[in-house]
């Protein structure tokens, strides 16, 4: 395995926070509502992630170092686990495992739909992350992973709708996703290497 010691750091630097979280919670150390802070520390844990994830291929093509992608399936792994522990902390701490509660929260506050189509969306490309994935779907895979840009898109649309009354962070987060979407564009992508071959010839 190439990059164990980043690998494991990465993995480490990860897996402490929601274990930390859980440990506030239990501990009342939260506030007065530790599930809602919860709820919220893990949906936003999930979009940083993310974003984090989209980060490694555009951090590939400017510095060349390939452990950048050694750690994307990892990131984008948990960046899943983030969105389930989310899901679970909303279920047991917001509706108490109260199902018949679900519906009513459905028609009073529909970002609650549009988080539902992200974690199913993070779900399909958790479910395909793996290589037999890959070389079952070959070219379609890609395009199956390009369901990421939606995703944030929805991701970034939940936390809009739950936010309305300051939009300052929000305003950072979608920033940052729209730098991320525009690196993808071809006609940008395609320089990214040009720029770091011009930095290299100056040195």
């Amino acid at each position: 395995m190439r990059y164990p010691f980043w690998r494991v750091g990465v993995f480490t630097a990860t897996a402490i926070w929601p274990l930390l979280w859980f440990y506030q919670a239990f501990a009342d150390s939260l506030g007065p509502d530790p599930g809602k802070v919860l709820v919220d520390r893990l949906g936003l844990g999930t979009l940083v992630l993310l974003l984090i994830t989209l980060c490694m291929t555009p951090l590939q093509k400017l510095t060349g170092w390939a452990g950048w992608i050694a750690v994307r399936r990892q990131l984008g792994l948990w960046c899943f686990a983030y969105v389930v522990l989310h899901l679970f902390s909303y279920l047991a701490f917001i509706l108490g495992f109260d199902w018949s509660q679900l519906g009513v929260e459905l028609r009073k506050r529909p970002y609650i739909i549009v988080g539902t189509l992200g974690f199913l969306g993070l779900l399909v490309l958790a479910v395909t992350s793996n290589r037999y994935s890959q070389r079952r779907l070959g070219v379609r895979w890609k395009k199956l992973h390009r369901l990421v840009y939606v995703i944030l898109g929805l991701g970034l649309l939940h936390m809009l709708w739950i936010v309305r009354a300051d939009l300052k962070e929000w305003a950072i987060y979608a920033f940052m996703g729209a730098v991320l979407l525009l690196l993808r564009v071809p006609a940008i992508a395609r320089r990214i290497p040009r720029l770091l071959a011009k930095k290299q010839v100056l040195q």
